[in-house]
């Protein structure tokens, strides 16, 4: 875990202070946007699905009376929640105990710890579970102790399993499917459209996916909205694209778009990974005799967090994309958000800027040419000041 960024005599900074985290997740997104506000971060959520409530479901009701009435000969349980959510629902349903008596009738398998603590919660006992957590691995001890004319039912984790379920079948199973909740767009598309709007005007850093129906639900808006071409390009390019897993991943980078997965599948793994590799992306210069870092929205001036409004950040990127070198009233007035054609703009967002960075010197003013970053003698090209030849510097 990457430490806070501390210098002496300044307040520590959070691993994640200044960075903007975009949250898709409908189910434990608050538990997600606490544990990374913790760290600093600033979370806006955007949900790209809503759950539909399992006692409402009656895919998974018919499903549960089908095993009641045909008991399975293996029952394959993929998470903690899923199952119990399972149970609780059959219990409303009246029929908790005949599914029960039905699953324990058979072989259970967890894919995980929380799925075999589900299971054992309920009375039942797991026959198997793999050390990895891994639905391949499942799958391959099915396939090695042989299901040709099993009868077996898969607790789906909100997303079909495709591979595993048409592995099975070509094995000669029968595979009962059973969806214990199922993903739906989000029934107000207000927030996703803004977390949508503020990726592609570069208001967000990260987003954190925690399901592949997530991510294919927030292209599919995107896509409606005619951006999709805009919104892969920013996640193949400024954004970071955080996944809890591969399972999440796969739909991302099926279309070349790069992602940062923890180890485990876990939020809690998932947070302590970006905190570990987000600050060491951020961009780090010696400018004035100072350490300047550029983060998504804020700056750390020699450790010191100094919040930057949008245009100084929009400013302050477009002169560290060629340090120590002249950058001119044009080219900085084209970097500005809002369009707009007045160079006075320009100006105007500069005066902010330093006053924001707390040390004007950071910025030198290049009389008739523009401004550059005041890059320190010998910290790389441009830093001699040979390109300040024909205007005063002040």
């Amino acid at each position: 875990m990457t430490a806070a960024v501390t210098t002496p005599g300044v307040t520590a900074v959070p691993p994640l202070a200044g960075f903007t985290v975009g949250v898709t997740a409908a189910r434990r997104a608050e538990e997600l946007g606490t544990m990374l506000e913790r760290r600093g971060a600033v979370v806006q959520q955007g949900p790209a699905l809503r759950i539909v409530p399992l006692a409402d479901d009656t895919e998974l009701a018919d499903a549960t009376r089908g095993l009641i009435a045909r008991p399975p000969d293996v029952t394959v349980a993929t998470t903690g929640i899923g199952f119990r959510g399972w149970v609780e629902a059959a219990d409303g349903w009246g029929i908790a105990e005949d599914l029960l008596a039905a699953l324990g009738s058979g072989k259970l398998l967890a894919r995980g710890p929380k799925a075999r603590g589900a299971i054992r919660a309920s009375g039942l006992v797991d026959a198997w579970s793999p050390a990895s957590e891994s639905s391949a691995e499942v799958l391959d001890h099915l396939l090695d102790m042989g299901v040709d004319g099993l009868r077996i039912a898969v607790q789906l984790h909100g997303e079909p399993l495709p591979d595993v379920v048409e592995a099975l079948r070509m094995a000669g199973a029968e595979v009962v499917e059973v969806p214990v909740y199922r993903w739906l767009p989000p029934a107000d598309l207000g927030p996703l459209d803004r977390l949508i709007d503020s990726v592609l005007c570069g208001g967000i850093d990260v987003l954190a996916f925690t399901s592949a129906p997530a991510a294919a639900s927030l292209l599919a808006r995107a896509d409606e909205r005619g951006v999709r071409g805009s919104m892969l390009d920013a996640l193949r390019g400024p954004v970071l694209a955080l996944c809890v897993g591969p399972v999440t991943a796969a739909p991302l980078e099926a279309l070349d778009v790069p992602t940062l997965q923890p180890q485990r599948s876990r939020l809690g793994a998932m947070v302590r990974q970006l905190e570990s590799e987000l600050p060491a992306r951020a961009r780090r210069l010696p400018v004035a005799g100072h350490l300047l870092e550029l983060r998504g929205h804020a700056v750390l001036v020699d450790g010191e967090l100094r919040t930057v409004p949008p245009a100084g950040m929009a400013l302050l990127r477009a002169l560290a994309r060629r340090p120590g070198r002249v950058v001119s009233r044009p080219e900085l007035l084209r970097a500005l958000p809002g369009g707009s054609g007045d160079e006075h703009a320009v100006e105007t967002a500069m005066a902010r800027l330093r006053g924001s960075l707390g040390r004007p010197k950071l910025v030198q003013t290049v009389v008739k040419r523009g401004y550059r970053l005041a890059l320190d003698p010998g910290a790389g090209p441009g830093s001699a000041g040979g390109h300040c030849v024909h205007g005063a510097v002040r």
